[in-house]
């Protein structure tokens, strides 16, 4: 019996996604049909039709477990310990020195085996 409840309602979640994928469609189109009507209505029936398809996701099991997710990355995010000013200059100060570093280090070697092939070919002066 429980079978037959989850099967039912996951057809109705299936109808409910259809339906949100159309409206976003018939969002698009509908920008592109009434070209003629000015910029903002266009923009606001987009907007309106998403608004329209997202709330209609959220209806659905996985609507609810996907805004469950955010809510519990929110959590999440406020138990990280973000680096001072002073930290996140100093890493990227040396990142970049690093960088410099790593190129200069590349380019010395690409001019040495560039020297040592010519030599070695006969092209060199």
């Amino acid at each position: 019996m429980a079978a037959r409840a989850e099967s039912g309602s996951s057809v109705v979640d299936t109808a409910k996604l259809v339906l949100a994928i159309v409206l976003l469609i018939a969002g698009v189109v509908g920008f592109y049909y009434f070209s003629q009507q000015p910029l903002l209505y266009r923009v606001l029936g987009v907007v309106g039709l998403t608004v329209a398809s997202m709330a209609m996701v959220l209806t659905t099991s996985l609507g609810r477990g996907f805004w469950g997710f955010l809510k519990e990355a929110r959590v999440e995010v406020r138990k990280v310990v973000w680096p001072t000013r002073q930290e996140t200059v100093q890493a990227t100060l040396i990142v970049v020195a690093l960088v410099f570093l790593v190129g200069l280090m590349l380019w010395l070697f690409d001019m040495f085996l560039f020297w040592a092939i010519s030599h070695l070919t006969g092209q060199g002066a």
